[in-house]
């Protein structure tokens, strides 16, 4: 069955709907729910056969001019679905992008714990950090300004892109369906991650005007 989409703004959750996706069984609490509602703007559910299987906190909007899809908080459940939900969670994220921002490229950032959460960024293009490249000035430049987006730039490392600690209020939650095709190489980069400690990796994309016109399409 199709994965039915659903996006409201924050401000209209109610206490039971923030239950219902305290209960779905992912990677956030009634806590972790409740101060995403206060931090960001939109709120995405996914639901396979009428029932959630996922869910996405986020934010349109421009950092020093330049367009931003901020994901605050994203968690897949983790069903035989899940890449299908993770995909459909994604084009919606697009799809607002592309209302708000038509003809222009739009960076798409996040924080991730783990290796799998970069299957969401695969129709992105510039990821950063990648394996092999080393990032440049304005590069790493785009990392603090999310990671003082995401309000954990006090203890970033802008030369790995990992936030050492308390980094962990939000993230993107995916467990991959096969994640032994996971490359060591990106794997890598999470090797200074410390989850126990609220540490996270701050990752970034961008979609171009041309791609975006195609990836938001409905």
């Amino acid at each position: 069955m199709a994965v039915e989409i659903e996006t409201r703004d924050c401000v209209a959750l109610t206490d039971s709907d923030l239950d219902d996706m305290a209960s779905m069984g992912a990677a956030f609490g009634i806590g972790q729910l409740s101060k995403a509602k206060e931090d960001w703007v939109l709120c995405t559910r996914a639901r396979v056969d009428a029932k959630l299987n996922g869910i996405m906190y986020s934010t349109l909007e421009r950092i020093g001019g330049t367009p931003c899809v901020l994901i605050g908080l994203l968690s897949v459940k983790r069903t035989a679905k899940r890449d299908a939900v993770l995909k459909a969670l994604m084009a919606e994220a697009f799809h607002r992008a592309l209302m708000a921002f038509p003809d222009e490229d739009v960076v798409v950032g996040t924080r991730m714990v783990l290796p799998d959460a970069f299957d969401a960024f695969k129709p992105l293009t510039g990821l950063i950090p990648r394996p092999g490249h080393r990032a440049v000035g304005e590069e790493r430049a785009w990392g603090r300004r999310l990671a003082k987006r995401f309000g954990v730039d006090s203890t970033y490392d802008e030369q790995s892109f990992v936030v050492k600690s308390a980094g962990q209020s939000g993230f993107l939650d995916h467990q991959s369906l096969k994640p032994e095709k996971i490359s060591a190489d990106v794997a890598s980069l999470f090797a200074g991650v410390k989850p126990d400690k609220g540490g996270a990796l701050i990752a970034y994309g961008w979609t171009m005007a041309e791609d975006l016109v195609k990836l938001g399409k409905r």
